[in-house]
């Protein structure tokens, strides 16, 4: 296999912005452990490694209790995440994989029950920023855990 283009070198104001805009939204009303979620659960719907890598490490240094961090590929299943979490987890899903009916309102529906209108939307830029990261990493290849150190990730101990 080749090694891929580095894109933070080749646009480095589009990564700078990007970088901007994605730290704009871990600071947004969601609070940390549904950012967290998210950022996971994209990850495995879009088969980005290296965000994977990342983001169960971020959780690990977050709190987060290894059994749900196994459980978010089978959250229907699971009886560890809370109805605020699920909703927060369709609508991960759905605004992910686009139907092409667009997002069904029965999840939009659950999303309103748990989440205000602004949180919808913060949530949706979270969703949003984290798809197009994981497009980008699974584009050009990027290797999980190769920015540990650079991030901090380091001292999740999962190395």
């Amino acid at each position: 296999m080749s090694q891929r283009l580095d894109y933070q070198k080749q646009s480095p104001e589009l990564f700078k912005k990007f970088v901007e805009f994605s730290m704009l939204t871990s600071k947004s009303t969601i609070e940390q452990s549904i950012h967290d979620l998210v950022n996971i659960r994209a990850s495995q719907l879009n088969g980005c490694a290296f965000c994977l890598d990342m983001h169960i490490k971020e959780a690990t240094i977050h709190g987060e209790r290894p059994l749900r961090l196994h459980h978010v590929a089978t959250w229907r299943e699971s009886q560890l995440f809370a109805p605020r979490e699920r909703a927060a987890l369709a609508w991960t899903e759905a605004v992910t994989q686009l139907s092409p009916l667009g997002v069904p309102d029965d999840i939009y529906e659950r999303v309103r029950t748990q989440f205000s209108e602004k949180e919808i939307v913060d949530l949706t830029y979270d969703v949003m920023a984290i798809n197009a990261w994981n497009r980008i990493n699974v584009a050009f290849r990027a290797e999980p855990g190769t920015a540990d150190k650079a991030f901090g990730l380091d001292k999740a101990g999962l190395s």
